[in-house]
């Protein structure tokens, strides 16, 4: 058997392996539907008794060839692909939870995430807890009940930079028979492959570092195949008991490690219909081409920002754990050992209004409301994505109001430090 390629080798070949005469970059399939030449052909598909295609809101080949990149970058056995992050995360969660049900889930996670899972969902009649990341084993298990259905967290929290013990996570989900689901966004899986550390779904907004250059949209739900759902059967009827929308199919019998994304697929895109845009996962494989390549440039620039932000007398502190002094720099080691992301958080003497004005002054980094992209933007959460958020929620959140998010690019680390110095200056 051959040895599995590297990432490197995986962020330019995989997905899309063309035969003879065929287009060697992946083609752009722009095309809501596909032809067949007997009605008998479409039933079958529709039945999902035969795989392949017959309209984009449920499968593309342009998408099915970047969701299955993403897949073979995390590890995972399958991948679909969303319109947005946001997408990602509620499909990942509503594919194995109804009215009724309920979740457990880190409170250090985007102020979007947060509103979607405690407001949005809520009004679905899917119930959520939110726990301290870093609480006991003993105290987050306490917020399991009987309808719990999943645990979930963010290997590093936007824009709080918290560091998910992913192992610590993984015990207190499987001891409660339930999947771990991680939002993989910062590191990707250059830097962090959550499955090797007992998650079993990943989640990405793809509109981030993958794609990287601010031009598309998107995000991507990601399986390892490894959870056990016919165990725990009582707690995931959507997969483990006839779904009569396809004459009584299950999904774990009919598609075994395929059942949850074959499930996601056949049933929630078809309802819901978040798809990415074909174009759009075309845009999206060029970036995932310079993955590799990028992220090593993002965590050098952001370590050496960190550093010189942590010498500056007008900094009242700094937030990046690849800094010895953070509290979390132990564990990004052990998860993260070749870098983590280019966010960075810190905070100014005097508080929420100097921060802007240090904001205004920027020339290089722009103030856009987007994170993780070639070039360096900056962000003040409470005045901006975090607005809707009380100043409890916040600091439950992780986010202070005197927290600047600054995202470092790809750029020269001198220019950017250049760009920083005189910004604090003025």
């Amino acid at each position: 058997m051959s040895k599995p390629f590297k990432l490197e080798t995986l962020c330019v070949q995989a997905g899309w392996s063309p035969k003879k005469g065929e287009p060697r970059v992946l083609p752009i399939y722009q095309s809501t539907t596909f032809k067949y030449d007997t009605s008998e052909q479409m039933a079958r598909l529709f039945d999902l008794e035969d795989s392949g295609y017959f309209y984009t809101r449920l499968q593309n080949p342009t998408n099915d060839a970047v969701a299955a990149k993403i897949a073979a970058l995390e590890g995972g056995v399958a991948a679909m692909l969303t319109s947005s992050g946001q997408a990602a995360n509620f499909y990942a969660l509503f594919n194995i939870c109804q009215a009724g049900d309920h979740f457990v889930c880190s409170s250090a996670i985007y102020g979007g995430t947060f509103n979607l899972f405690g407001v949005t969902m809520k009004k679905l009649g899917i119930d959520v807890t939110f726990v301290n990341p870093d609480d006991s084993e003993e105290t987050i298990g306490a917020a399991f009940r009987p309808n719990t259905k999943a645990l979930f967290g963010e290997t590093i929290s936007n824009p709080s930079l918290d560091v998910l013990d992913i192992e610590k996570f993984a015990r207190i989900a499987h001891s409660h028979g339930v999947p771990l689901i991680v939002d993989n966004t910062f590191p990707t899986p250059i830097n962090c492959r959550p499955f090797e550390w007992g998650a079993d779904i990943v989640v990405h907004s793809t509109t981030k570092y993958m794609d990287g250059h601010a031009t598309s949209v998107g995000g991507a739900v990601v399986d390892s195949g490894k959870f056990d759902w016919e165990a725990n059967a009582e707690k995931f009827p959507g997969l483990c008991t006839p779904d009569e929308s396809y004459h009584g199919l299950t999904y774990t019998r009919s598609f075994g490690p395929l059942a949850y994304i074959t499930k996601a697929t056949a049933q929630l895109m078809r309802d819901l219909g978040s798809i990415q845009s074909p174009m759009n996962a075309f845009l999206l494989n060029m970036g995932l081409e310079t993955l590799h390549l990028r992220m090593p440039q993002h965590c050098r620039n952001a370590q050496r920002i960190a550093e010189y932000l942590s010498g500056h007398e007008k900094v009242a502190w700094v937030n990046y754990c690849g800094l010895p002094d953070n509290k979390y720099y132990e564990l990004a080691r052990k998860y993260m050992p070749n870098g983590s992301c280019g966010v960075i958080s810190f905070g100014l003497k005097g508080g929420r209004e100097v921060s802007i004005r240090f904001m205004d002054a920027l020339k290089l980094a722009a103030i856009v409301t987007h994170v993780a992209d070639a070039r360096t933007c900056v962000l003040h959460p409470a005045s901006h994505t975090h607005r809707q958020l009380s100043d409890e929620q916040l600091l439950e959140a992780g986010v202070r109001p005197d927290l600047i998010r600054f995202s470092v690019g790809i750029e020269n680390a001198d220019d950017l430090i250049d760009d920083i110095r005189q910004a604090l200056e003025s």
